[in-house]
């Protein structure tokens, strides 16, 4: 028991935090890279958007199909092993990627083997495992680790760029895949499965009191022990038909935010720099969400969210001046991954840590799936219009509804943040 004459020591929890964010930066930084392959790769390849956004969308629906089994698998065997085989795996895949010849190799790497293998390295996989460690802060928690996302965009796009200029993008892939083999053994050394590994409790709490050990013993209404149960109730459909629009919103950025800014005439390294800044803002915004969030209602702020995404498009889409795009970058900067905190802690919140992988996989799931749709939509609307106005103006519509979708969410009727303690006995 730490006294006054003995520190106390840093919450081992926040160690498993930072390694996220190593991993975070390293395989999501470099996997949100690919809309800077899009011209050269279609240039040296003789492709249009359409053909290269096939591909692109592939790659995402398979990641999404696969969360629900990686989930599955972390519910049974936990995160420790799944991430750090999964990120040897997906630094070999992103290797693999320098010997593109044609659409059918590229579909079989990117679409196929390094989607199925990025789903034990990234989203929800990390998520849940961060989840177990906290739950006063887990909002806050999961936001710090959603920002090496952020600083991977922030950073390693922009490096990206430089090394294609330099070398060429066979060998961009090469740099980006051995990058990501380097995290394999910060995760197996310093990820921890459960607090109770290291012999601490979620928060790095010290045993709890009486009061506090009957709030331990909330339940909502709706906690489940088996994930099928979750979908007999209405909250995993609105968080779910919010999440789809989510990912048709932000998985279009990745792969055709940089092509966009290239045809409104900036130039490679401005493209570049420009969708490393919405990176950073997206540090403002997630972690506001995150800390928010264990402060006030998870489904109000979702929506504010999702509405403000909404302005971004909408923005874009009425408004053809130059400062227009700069307006975009930031108001959708501050919103892009704003809503992985607040998805994450309501479907925990309402449905409990039991099944919060798998359940977590299925949501995610729908994310990319609205990802896979939105990326081959805008590459199939650019070839036939020349514009992508038309894709902007159907997310900001979608947004509308996924606005919505949140609004209606009972959070407090059924998430555990709001149900009383049980009686003293």
């Amino acid at each position: 028991m730490a006294t006054a004459e003995t520190p106390k020591r840093m919450f081992y929890g926040w160690y498993v935090v930072a390694t996220v964010v190593f991993i975070n930066f390293i395989a999501i930084g470099a996997r949100s890279g690919f809309g800077l392959f899009v011209k050269p790769m279609s240039d040296e390849l003789g492709w249009d958007r359409a053909t290269i956004s096939l591909a692109a969308a592939l790659g995402v629906l398979v990641g999404g199909v696969m969360q629900p089994f990686t989930g599955h698998v972390f519910d049974r065997y936990g995160g420790r092993r799944v991430i750090t085989l999964s990120l040897g795996a997906v630094g070999l895949a992103t290797v693999a990627l320098m010997w593109t010849s044609n659409l059918v190799y590229l579909i079989v790497m990117y679409s196929f083997v390094l989607s199925v293998v990025f789903s034990g390295a990234g989203g929800s996989v990390v998520n849940v495992l961060v989840s177990r460690w906290f739950e006063r802060r887990r909002g806050t928690a999961i936001a710090i680790t959603s920002m090496g996302a952020s600083l991977g965009q922030l950073i390693l796009i922009p490096f990206a760029m430089y090394l294609m200029v330099l070398v060429g993008w066979r060998y961009t892939w090469m740099v980006l895949g051995l990058s990501v083999v380097l995290a394999m053994p910060l995760a197996w050394l310093l990820l921890r499965d459960d607090p109770a590994e290291v012999g601490a409790r979620p928060d790095g709490d010290a045993e709890p009191s009486r009061e506090a050990a009957r709030a331990a013993q909330r339940r909502g209404p709706l906690e489940v022990n088996e994930w099928r149960d979750a979908f007999r109730s209405a909250p995993i459909w609105e968080i779910m038909g919010g999440y789809f629009v989510c990912g048709f919103t932000t998985n279009i950025l990745s792969t055709h935010f940089v092509p966009f800014a290239l045809d409104r005439g900036l130039s490679g390294a401005a493209a570049a720099t420009v969708f490393g800044i919405m990176g950073a803002l997206n540090i403002v915004g997630v972690f506001s969400a995150g800390y928010l969030s264990d402060r006030m209602s998870r489904k109000n702020l979702l929506a504010v969210v999702y509405a403000v995404r909404g302005t971004a498009y909408a923005v874009l889409v009425l408004v053809h001046a130059p400062w227009a795009l700069y307006a975009f970058v930031v108001i959708a900067g501050v919103s892009w991954l704003a809503t992985i905190p607040l998805t994450t802690g309501l479907t925990a919140d309402i449905y409990g840590l039991k099944r919060l992988g798998t359940l977590a996989g299925i949501v995610l799931m729908a994310h990319q799936a609205g990802g896979a749709i939105s990326i081959y939509f805008a590459g199939w609307v650019f070839d036939r219009t020349g514009s992508y106005d038309v894709a902007w103006g159907v997310a900001a519509v979608l947004l509308l509804f996924a606005t919505l979708s949140a609004i209606v969410i009972p959070e407090k009727r059924y998430s555990v943040r709001y149900q009383p303690a049980p009686a003293a006995r």
